[in-house]
């Protein structure tokens, strides 16, 4: 796999498509790799061209010394583009990955396109929870999160229908690294957008899971009252939505990303 080094961290990462197609980048959620987009890479690879990444600490990127901040995570996504001369590209980010989304909205908005920000939101629980989690998890590994994981990522239905995924993405979230995701847990518990989410000037459209109990709707009706000219979608799932409505969701890809 390819990979691309910046000051303190490699990141590995993936393309799909022809380089001629307009760029669309990927970033996961907490404790996921790239390979959760996967619907979309086999849907829209054809129409795009698609890079998809590691977050710091996850997957086969490397784990850095933490604690990392928002702006890092951000800028590891900046740094990835121009490595690839890529001017201007779409985002879709989905939880994390669309707080580090909202990051690239406030700060580099001349590089996107368009960024669908998904089950996220401006500030998503509380420094304390965050910080005893990270906490947990350098105590304990990740076994405890991954074994619990599933009632906050997936709905009940879900769940029961489509165990090879559910055990799939919880086998690998067990199977990570523990300093990475304790890390980005220490990110996640100081980032907090709302005072400049009024500066965003880029298309931005948030999508909301209508069954998602840890980033819900009315965290992304707030986004949107706060981001001039904002859309609110909804999708019938909970937290790891491109999973569990995969078609719909890629729709809205193709509905939205668009130049």
């Amino acid at each position: 796999m390819p990979v691309f080094e910046k000051k303190d961290v490699t990141l590995n990462y993936a393309t799909f498509g022809d380089s001629s197609n307009p760029a669309l980048v990927f970033s996961n959620s907490l404790g996921t790799s790239y390979h959760m987009w996967q619907p979309q890479i086999d849907a829209l690879q054809n129409d795009y061209f698609i890079i998809c990444y590691d977050t710091r600490g996850h997957g086969l990127s490397s784990t850095p010394q933490g604690p990392y901040s928002l702006n890092q995570l951000g800028q590891d996504v900046i740094n990835m583009l121009d490595y690839l001369n890529i001017d201007k590209a779409f985002f879709c980010g989905i939880s994390m990955g669309g707080m580090t989304g909202q990051w690239l909205a406030i700060h580099y908005p001349d590089r996107f396109h368009h960024l669908m920000l998904c089950n996220t939101a401006a500030k998503i629980g509380t420094e304390s929870a965050w910080q005893e989690r990270a906490q947990m998890v350098r105590d304990q590994g990740l076994y405890p999160i991954a074994s619990t994981a599933a009632p906050r990522w997936f709905t009940e239905g879900f769940v029961d229908s489509h165990p090879d995924v559910v055990d799939a993405l919880s086998n690998a979230l067990a199977a990570g690294s523990s300093e990475g995701y304790a890390s980005c847990c220490e990110a996640l518990s100081v980032a907090d957008t709302r005072e400049q989410l009024k500066d965003i000037k880029v298309p931005v459209t948030v999508l909301a899971g209508s069954q998602d109990p840890v980033t819900t709707v009315a965290d992304g009706q707030y986004m949107v009252d706060h981001i001039d000219g904002a859309n609110l979608v909804t999708i019938d799932a909970s937290h790891i939505s491109n999973m569990e409505q995969p078609e719909v969701f890629t729709q809205l890809i193709r509905d939205y990303l668009t130049i």
